[in-house]
């Protein structure tokens, strides 16, 4: 069985890698020394071939068949990088626990109904948020964007007084159709532990990905490999 506390990999390479994936993601929530455990750099890279970064929040892990989620505008720039080019990558990165995974992979958008289902559950000014703002866009001010919050809530209907007195519940808004979910499904995965004098324990995991008109994506059988550090 998996030792969670361990730091090293075990000496045989499990075929699969993903039930350590979620192992490491389950005792790095448990075990925060910081908010947001579940923060992960995603690495995007449209037309220009220029890469770029940025940190999301990862809201799920589906361990068969092997994917992320995290929910985003659909139409800022790592939005629109995805559409130019629906490769991306990922890491989680621990320092007070010594671990760091590095995923690579394939981008979906989540069904309708996953992101539904996620908007429904945000707190209201969040649900607001999602309709207020045109992610990536340029906007003058705090101030101007402040007021683009405020004039959006009355084309919306809400009242803002009665939300604020209910406290941060979600309320009944709908989702806009430019915000939802992203599935990575994973391709490849690295996991590392930090080791003594430099010399960390890092294992490789690899595998196809096909698309397939039925059902997505058909994934391929792991390959398992040890790399120096």
């Amino acid at each position: 069985m998996h030792d969670e506390n361990k730091q090293s990999l075990p000496e045989s390479l499990p075929e699969n890698p993903m039930q350590t994936v979620d192992d490491w993601l389950n005792f790095a929530k448990k075990n925060a020394a910081r908010p947001n455990p579940d923060a992960m750099i995603l690495a995007t890279c449209g037309r220009s071939g220029l890469p770029s970064s940025r940190v999301v929040l990862c809201r799920g892990l589906v361990t068969d068949p092997g994917y992320l989620v995290f929910f985003t505008n659909y139409l800022s720039k790592k939005g629109r990088e995805l559409v130019d080019n629906s490769k991306a990558s990922a890491v989680f990165h621990w320092d007070q626990l010594h671990r760091q995974i590095r995923i690579e992979g394939q981008i979906t958008k989540s069904p309708k109904s996953e992101s539904d289902e996620y908007f429904a559950a945000r707190p209201w000014p969040r649900q607001l948020s999602a309709w207020a703002s045109h992610q990536s866009e340029p906007i003058g001010s705090m101030d101007d964007m402040q007021k683009k919050v405020a004039r959006t809530a009355k084309k919306l209907g809400l009242d803002l007084a009665k939300l604020e007195s209910g406290g941060l519940a979600p309320a009944d808004i709908p989702r806009p159709e430019y915000w939802g979910g992203y599935r990575l499904w994973i391709s490849s995965v690295e996991l590392w532990a930090e080791g003594a004098n430099r010399i960390h324990d890092r294992g490789l995991w690899t595998r196809d990905l096909n698309m397939d008109d039925d059902s997505g994506i058909q994934t391929g059988p792991w390959q398992s490999t040890r790399l120096q550090p």
